[in-house]
């Protein structure tokens, strides 16, 4: 008796007729190919990054350079355990448990693009929702300390930052809307393919130290650039989405990268010989690591984050985590001094 016909007589496979089983469980064929077509778009990725950064006259997005070993850099995405592999493992968990609807199994028809595009779409815009709720959400400080604020260690981050964070944060800001979405959206299995594998890599690339060619046109579609991305990373309050800008523009949250002070002005691309190498021009000092040691530098974290008003002071608040609140109180004033 085939593995099919086991099914249909258990009646496991009446849930969704027409589909392939292995006994009691769904086939691993389409999860399989979807886990490789969207480790084909991470490779791709680390395949532009290489030689654009070698070969390439590019424009970092931020003044300050961040030298890093590309190996190193490679490892630390493939391997963090609260990123790629914590996917993999929802991915895995979510298709095997039979927990998605009936179409995600169906090998049936082609690539609709107009559902590819509508997946991207409603995966950031839950993804900001829940993005702006680590921030501002009712859980307070306790909960963005321990999901979203080890992300932001990286106030100037490279591309392989992008899926750098804690269990948490991956959890409630890449794993619930992905099951939402799915939900929401009922695609064939090509489609959750594609979405995956583009929506993977473009997180990457908004993560990026250095800007793309596409970027001119994307911020003209509201599309999410690197620069708009590395806003949220030195400003905090700004710039929620992540592939669109369109919802922080509907809700008063968005921010140009040309506002922000310590960004790369320069109209001019450098050939910088991989990611090892310093640019020749002078870089501003680095900003120490968050939380800062030392509760009277938090004003001047926000004056080197180039931020005015209440971005500045969120610079301070974001610093100052733990900071006794007398120390905090006595230095907040002294980051209103650079307000504009």
């Amino acid at each position: 008796m085939s593995a099919g016909s086991v099914a249909e007589h258990s009646g496991v496979a009446q849930r969704c007729p027409g589909t392939e089983r292995w006994g009691d469980w769904p086939s691993p064929v389409g999860l399989t190919l979807g886990i490789l077509a969207a480790l084909a778009g991470q490779v791709a990725v680390i395949v532009y990054h290489y030689a654009r950064m070698r070969w390439s006259r590019v424009r970092r997005v931020q003044s300050e350079a961040r030298p890093y070993a590309f190996g190193e850099g490679v490892a630390s995405h493939l391997a963090n355990p609260g990123g790629i592999l914590l996917m993999v493992f929802y991915l895995c968990a979510y298709w095997l448990l039979d927990l998605m609807p009936c179409s995600y199994y169906s090998f049936a028809g082609g690539v609709r693009w107009w559902m590819v595009f509508a997946q991207i779409c409603c995966q950031d815009g839950l993804m900001f929702l829940l993005h702006y709720f680590e921030h501002k959400g009712p859980l307070g400080p306790a909960f963005y300390q321990k999901s979203h604020k080890p992300h932001h260690r990286f106030v100037n981050p490279r591309l392989f930052d992008a899926f750098d964070g804690s269990v948490p944060d991956t959890f409630c800001m890449i794993l619930v809307p992905l099951a939402t979405t799915a939900q929401l959206l009922h695609a064939n299995v090509w489609e959750y393919m594609l979405f995956g594998s583009l929506w993977s890599a473009w997180l990457c690339l908004i993560h990026s130290e250095v800007h793309h060619p596409w970027d001119p046109l994307f911020r003209l579609l509201g599309l999410g650039t690197a620069a708009d991305h590395h806003v949220h990373h030195r400003t905090f309050i700004y710039n929620y989405g992540h592939t669109m800008m369109w919802w922080d523009r509907l809700l008063g949250t968005y921010r140009p990268p040309d506002a922000v002070g310590v960004f790369n002005k320069s109209g001019e691309g450098e050939l910088l010989g991989g990611t090892g190498l310093r640019p020749a021009r002078k870089a501003p000092p680095s900003l120490p690591p968050f939380p800062l040691g030392k509760p009277d530098r938090l004003a001047e974290a926000a004056v080197y984050a180039g931020t005015r008003g209440e971005a500045g002071k969120a610079v301070v608040e974001h610093a100052g985590a733990g900071a006794a609140p007398r120390r905090r109180e006595r230095v907040e004033p002294g980051a209103r001094a650079h307000e504009d």
